[in-house]
């Protein structure tokens, strides 16, 4: 058996964030969840409808691997990626690493791994790997599918051939931090003021701030846009609650991220988007507990209710995010050091 020594196989709430955490504790960079989601400018909103589509979706993230990227970006890392259509080039590539005493970030799809929980197909899962033998693989996961985890060489392989929605090319990938990492402070103004721009100009009306909008308007229609709303309806509040990471369609985490950084930046700004992210995400709870009993009861009002509150929290965020766009404008001050 090959294993990176001194991992740390800590399991968090959210994939990308868990494997990104493993990769940065191995280089002596040890951030929370919600830094790492935050300075990884993870926070979105999507609202996607469509004719090949069984049901709408409303995701709160940036897209898969964006936050690796952002994260890559806002701290100065160096991010090597390897990608290949050959099964057998895209071992070599992982066994390369390992070997080298390097754990490694893989992307797949979550529905082949032996232990995942949940049978859906989800080419956009990350994990990371820092073992191997002749049979198996050794992983970290989320907190939820068990953190330090086994999967077979063979299942491991399916899921990085997989070929689909969010899928990619045997990705793998490693993180390397340098020695002279920017502040404190210009790297949370840099990570905020990022998302907060990206938010609040989305390119089209299914985006940010808009997306929320347009979802309030259009979930009124869920009932009929379904002949199984008590399966449809319950299933995309679970969703929003449990693939939300923590509920409320990560804006907990997002939250959190904001609270963790007036410990270091004396902002107004910044304690009004936190504020503002603490009422969202309360009522994004309930805005899934609505569409749930809605599915279940048949109950057009419940989606009713639901879409009021959609148009509060498009506001809301909206409020959010100008107060943080304009992050680092107000001469703050630092209560730490970088």
């Amino acid at each position: 058996m090959t294993t990176v020594t001194d991992i740390d196989a800590r399991g968090m709430r959210h994939c990308e964030t868990t494997a990104l955490g493993v990769l940065l504790r191995h280089q002596g960079l040890d951030l929370s969840e919600p830094m790492l989601f935050g300075l990884g400018c993870g926070l979105s909103f999507v609202y996607w409808d469509g004719k090949n589509m069984d049901f709408p979706f409303l995701g709160g993230r940036v897209r898969p691997f964006d936050l690796t990227r952002n994260l890559a970006r806002v701290l100065g890392l160096e991010l090597v990626v390897q990608e290949t259509t050959s099964p057998r080039r895209a071992w070599q590539n992982v066994v390369a690493q390992v070997d080298a005493g390097h754990p490694v970030g893989l992307q797949l799809d979550s529905y082949h791994l032996d232990y995942f929980t949940s049978k859906v197909h989800f080419g956009g899962h990350v994990v990371a790997l820092y073992g191997y033998d002749d049979r198996n693989a050794h992983l970290v996961d989320t907190d939820q599918q068990g953190g330090a985890v086994s999967t077979s060489l063979t299942s491991l392989a399916q899921a990085r051939a997989a070929r689909g929605p969010m899928t990619a090319r045997h990705r793998s990938f490693t993180l390397t931090a340098a020695s002279d990492l920017p502040s404190l402070r210009d790297r949370i103004v840099a990570a905020v003021t990022a998302c907060a721009d990206a938010f609040l100009n989305p390119p089209i009306a299914n985006l940010g701030h808009r997306g929320i909008e347009k979802a309030g308007k259009l979930v009124g229609t869920w009932l009929r846009r379904t002949d199984d709303p008590r399966r449809d309806l319950p299933r995309a509040a679970h969703l929003m609650e449990r693939a939300g990471t923590g509920g409320a369609l990560f804006r907990n985490l997002y939250r959190d991220f904001l609270a963790e950084c007036t410990h270091h930046l004396d902002s107004g700004r910044l304690r009004t988007g936190h504020g503002r992210y603490a009422e969202a995400a309360t009522l994004w709870t309930q805005v899934a507990a609505l569409i749930a009993e809605a599915g279940e009861s048949g109950d057009a009002r419940h989606l009713v209710q639901a879409g009021t509150l959609l148009g509060d929290l498009s506001r809301i965020e909206r409020e959010a995010m100008q107060a943080l766009s304009r992050l680092g404008t107000e001469q703050p001050g630092l209560h730490a050091p970088a």
